[in-house]
């Protein structure tokens, strides 16, 4: 059965105004084996998602399921053919609880046709569990953090018990706990027939789970391989069509200039409890500690958009009242959110427009729009950034994931803010847009920009800071020097808890300060 094929697709188009995004791609996906598909971003892999899933049609070309030729209508139409689709981007109905967004559209009813909410939160958990939810399915949606949104995602999908799921991106929110409790629930999949088309960007993932790979590049199929077959190496070379150097050098020297930004003191009841750190002039602060450690809550405060209850917020000596987003970009801080596409972008505006969002009172003369200064700017940094587009007129909707970050990252630019946090600023996004995105965030430290860079790939934050502050249950457990700290030594840092010794780690001699010993960093 594992070698009978599932899913065949052949030929397969797909054009947008002035982009070829799929140009005769081939796939076949065997029964009972996990299919990784690889490509950077504007590779094709998502067009060729939403084609499976009914969000689109084809152009051309053919779809075959268990041998019959089909056509693949609508979003009822896939799921009626037994395919299941996790979506990168989310699409679940925020005021609706966990437990009505994992069974929407499929509610269990009651005689009279009421739904019955009973089975429908005993169903819901049922699925939720496995995956390691630790959330009450009744929980609503708009109140539960990116990663438990995840969860639901990955849920709603594996609730239809279809026969190919594809999972886009499923683990870029999730923690290593989380992760490893989808790869449980993807081999359990696998043994019962189960096809499963498996898209990531993290290459480690790839090897751990996949059985073949198949690799796109400018809308067209490379490559598939058996994953025993092929290297970490083969396979970016492959992407890439060009060697990328994944090893980000992270013993960069900082020419560290001025304090620029400290915090003191900042509290906010349940969240953050006396937060102390401070960022220099050309550095990198990475921001480590596990799901619910505080880190995009302490972000969140000091661009003011929650207000803390307690602590000082200081930017070049001089204490600022940030009470909003406004009063936090005037002081000179901007800020790069983990959701791009729901709190960094507006989908429907042009490159153009977003890029001006940030700096639309400089653009404008007596409170009218340059557009002539605007289209500038932005085709600069389209230039600069090499943000793959028609042009500046083009949709931002239309841009792959890694464009849109580069959007995101042009509009604080053209800011020119002091402070820029970058909360997952490589999520979502595949290994040679994230290698752009790395020499891009380096560059700006080596021009003096101050950086705040939350990240939950150990990896990353280990080759991108010059020190790591670890967070754990809102407060600053230790902040180490990131030439010499190991990934062993941030997680014991994450995982301290309130009333544990952090100088227990002092053995390992990577400490410059910890929670007992709060002393200024540059003293």
């Amino acid at each position: 059965m594992a070698d009978a094929v599932a899913l065949r697709l052949e030929g397969i188009r797909k054009t947008f105004p002035g982009v070829v995004a799929l140009d005769g791609v081939d796939l076949e996906v065997r029964r009972g084996e996990v299919h990784v598909l690889l490509g950077e971003n504007g590779a094709g892999k998502s067009t060729l998602v939403k084609i499976l899933g009914g969000a689109q049609r084809p152009d051309a070309g053919r779809i075959a399921i268990d041998g019959v030729p089909v056509e693949i209508a609508d979003p009822r139409q896939a799921r009626a053919l037994g395919i299941a689709v996790i979506h990168q981007e989310l699409a679940l109905v925020p005021a609706l609880s966990a437990a009505a967004n994992v069974l929407l559209g499929h509610e269990p009813r009651g005689p009279l046709g009421w739904i019955d909410q009973a089975a429908l939160v005993a169903r819901a958990r049922a699925v939720l569990e496995p995956l390691g939810a630790a959330f009450d399915p009744r929980t609503p949606v708009r109140r539960l953090g990116i990663a438990q949104r995840q969860l639901v995602e990955i849920a709603k999908a594996l609730a239809l018990d279809a026969r190919i799921v594809v999972m886009d991106e499923p683990t870029s929110a999730l923690t290593e706990r989380e992760t490893s409790a989808l790869f449980d629930v993807v081999r359990r999949l696998t043994a019962r027939g189960v096809a499963v088309i498996y898209i990531s960007h993290r290459l480690d993932e790839i090897f751990t789970l996949g059985d073949r790979v198949t690799v796109l590049r400018d809308g067209r199929r490379v490559a598939t391989h058996d994953i025993a077959d092929v290297s970490r190496a083969g396979l970016v070379r492959l992407m890439a069509d060009r060697p990328v150097d994944e090893q980000v050098r992270r013993d960069v020297a900082a020419a560290r200039g001025a304090e620029v930004l400290r915090v003191e003191g900042l509290s906010r009841a349940g969240v953050l409890h006396d937060v102390d750190f401070a960022v220099h002039a050309g550095e990198i602060v990475g921001l480590a500690g596990l799901l619910g450690a505080g880190r995009t809550e302490l972000a969140r405060a000091i661009f003011g958009l929650d207000l803390p209850d307690a602590g000082r917020i200081v930017v070049h000596g001089r204490t600022h009242a940030i009470r909003s987003p406004r009063h936090a970009v005037r002081a000179g801080i901007g800020f790069v959110t983990e959701d791009r596409k729901a709190q960094g972008l507006v989908l429907g505006l042009t490159i153009r427009e977003n890029v001006a969002l940030a700096t639309l009172r400089t653009l404008s003369r007596l409170g009218v729009v340059r557009r002539r200064a605007e289209r500038d700017t932005a085709e600069r940094y389209v230039r600069d950034l090499r943000i793959r587009a028609v042009s500046s007129e083009q949709t931002v909707l239309h841009l792959s994931g890694g464009n849109q970050q580069k959007v995101v990252l042009a509009k604080w630019l053209a800011r020119r803010v002091d402070v820029l946090i970058l909360d997952e600023p490589t999520r979502g996004i595949d290994v040679g847009a994230k290698e752009e995105i790395y020499r891009l965030i380096n560059a700006l430290a080596q021009d003096g920009k101050s950086i705040i860079m939350i990240s939950s790939e150990l990896p990353e934050i280990l080759r991108m800071s010059h020190r790591i502050v670890v967070m754990s249950e809102g407060r600053v457990t230790g902040t180490l020097d990131a030439r010499e700290a190991t990934q062993e030594s941030v997680m014991h840092y994450a995982t301290l808890r309130p009333d544990e010794n952090p100088e227990d780690a002092a053995e390992l001699g990577l400490v410059i300060n910890g929670a007992t010993e709060r002393r200024t960093e540059e003293t």
